[in-house]
């Protein structure tokens, strides 16, 4: 264990995702499908072997600085690691090409979820498995980074409530006062791997009582756990009721990290007692979802059809769980989504769905977006600005926590949105120069930098599909994708000269 701990976060990495190749070899053995296992398993002995000649060349070597050492290996998991991944994928589809099958694997590790597989119902289904592993896995990954290396080095979301993010505040000897950084993600690895597991397990027997086939139950419990929302299908569509039940209790481990990571001790319903991330999620879902029905439910009035009680519940239902589905940038689209416009008559409003991903679900979820806590500090000091107008001499009133939201947190917050935008900016003029319309280059975009893939295929007027789009195009969108999900702030610490020089 400790000859692990000493190796460098991009080989351990490289080592696990070279044993996860034998999953779907497995797979592929048991369901005859012997040339495909072939191609896993080769590629398994190779890259795992790789890794212990990179292990025995690197062991040891203590960096100059842990911060930006482990940055640096973030970034390269996000745009090297997808490489590794996606040389069984493309020895298994050698039509699809490396730079597509590196697209697929980008997209699976980011929990985007955007797939450029032309026909996946011809695809077998040791391929999608793959898929959802590394989705899975990716969405794993960023719950133990989160917390193992974001939240010392103030990034991630966790800069809103602790302070300062002053780089020159942030020191290796702080880090390693607390615990090494090797030890912070061995000791996170073992609290949360078992919890994700478990948690993905009995998601998946839950669906396979609701009526799903094992292979497919699997699927959707990955790609749910990890907001990846990666299917054997391009969309669900055609989830049953109880299957969308079943699946939306669990989205709420994207709303707020605190249901499943209890600090400082505070375990059970006390834990989330006054958590702003979880009332912010409440509100927006229940007001949105009212909203929307109560506009097809006036659609339904002209159509005539208001008395259909059925027809009602079930668009509220298709309301609240695609709305909850795209808060969490998971990306399922519940089924009765797609027929409440039969009811009412109306098409779906995407702009709501993209504005939903925008924000995104809780820090140090698998979620993407700018993150409900964020939208907190700046809604907490707004609130105040405005009481100040109205009672200049007023003194705000609340916990330190909420006192911390509402200056430091909201100053920092604001930061983070105005990159957010401007990323977003830049992005759209890219996606535009390559010859996207005014409105595919927006749904890219943002569902590029919200990890939130299922967004082309229902926010735009007509689905877009990945496959079509040309290279220099999607190009665009694997950039947007790294930084959609190593944030904007920790990309431009890297590119901070005053990190470099720590």
């Amino acid at each position: 264990m400790q000859f692990i701990r000493n190796l460098p976060l991009i080989v351990i990495l490289q080592g696990i995702g070279a044993i996860l190749m034998l999953l779907p070899s497995l797979h592929a053995t048991l369901t005859k499908n012997h040339e495909i296992a072939r191609h896993f398993f080769y590629y398994s002995l190779l890259f795992i072997a790789i890794t212990g000649f990179l292990a025995l060349a690197t062991n040891g070597r203590k960096p100059k600085s842990f911060a930006r050492s482990h940055l640096l290996a973030l970034l390269a998991t996000f745009s090297v690691l997808p490489m590794m991944l996606a040389v069984p994928l493309l020895q298994s589809i050698p039509e699809l090409g490396f730079f597509n099958a590196y697209f697929e694997m980008l997209s699976s590790l980011t929990t985007t979820g955007a797939s450029v597989i032309e026909n996946p119902r011809e695809i077998v289904e040791s391929l999608h498995l793959w898929r959802s592993i590394v989705g899975w896995f990716g969405g794993f990954f960023m719950w133990v980074v989160a917390i193992a290396i974001l939240a010392p080095l103030r990034l991630g979301g966790f800069e809103v409530v602790m302070g300062d993010t002053n780089s020159n505040q942030v020191s290796d000897r702080q880090i390693a006062m607390k615990t090494e950084a090797a030890d912070r993600l061995a000791r996170y690895t073992l609290d949360l791997f078992p919890l994700y597991v478990a948690l993905t397990g009995f998601l998946w027997l839950l669906l396979v009582f609701t009526g799903n086939s094992p292979f497919d139950a699997l699927t959707i419990s990955m790609g749910t756990l990890s907001t990846s929302a990666i299917l054997p299908n391009a969309q669900a569509g055609n989830f049953t009721v109880y299957t969308e039940l079943a699946i939306f209790v669990f989205f709420v481990f994207a709303l707020s990290r605190q249901t499943f990571s209890m600090d400082r001790g505070r375990y059970g319903m006390s834990a989330l007692r006054g958590n702003i991330e979880l009332r912010l999620a409440i509100t927006l879902i229940l007001a949105t979802s009212v909203a929307l029905f109560i506009r097809h439910y006036v659609g339904a009035a002209e159509e005539d059809s208001v008395d259909d009680l059925r027809g009602a519940l079930r668009a509220f239902w298709g309301g609240l769980f695609t709305v909850t589905s795209f808060l969490t940038t998971t990306g399922f689209e519940g089924s009765d989504w797609v027929q409440v416009r039969y009811w009412s008559g109306l098409q779906t409003p995407g702009m709501i769905l993209m504005g939903l991903a925008l924000m995104g679900g809780g820090v140090a979820t698998t979620a993407g977006g700018v993150k409900l806590l964020r939208i907190s500090a700046l809604y907490f000091h707004s609130r105040r600005e405005l009481q100040k107008l109205v009672y200049p001499s007023s003194v705000a009133a609340g916990s330190g926590k909420k006192q911390t939201l509402m200056q430091r947190g909201a100053y920092i917050s604001w930061i983070f949105f105005m990159l957010f935008a401007l990323t977003l900016a830049l992005v759209i003029l890219a996606l535009a120069e390559t010859g996207q319309g005014f409105e595919a280059a927006i749904v890219l975009a943002i569902s590029a930098l919200t990890s939130t893939g299922p967004l082309a295929l229902v926010a735009a007027e007509l689905p877009i599909d990945y496959a079509l789009l040309p290279d220099n195009a999607k190009a665009v969108l694997m950039v947007a994708m790294v930084l959609g999900r190593l944030e904007t702030l920790a990309i431009v610490a890297l590119f901070n000269p005053e990190f470099w020089r720590m």
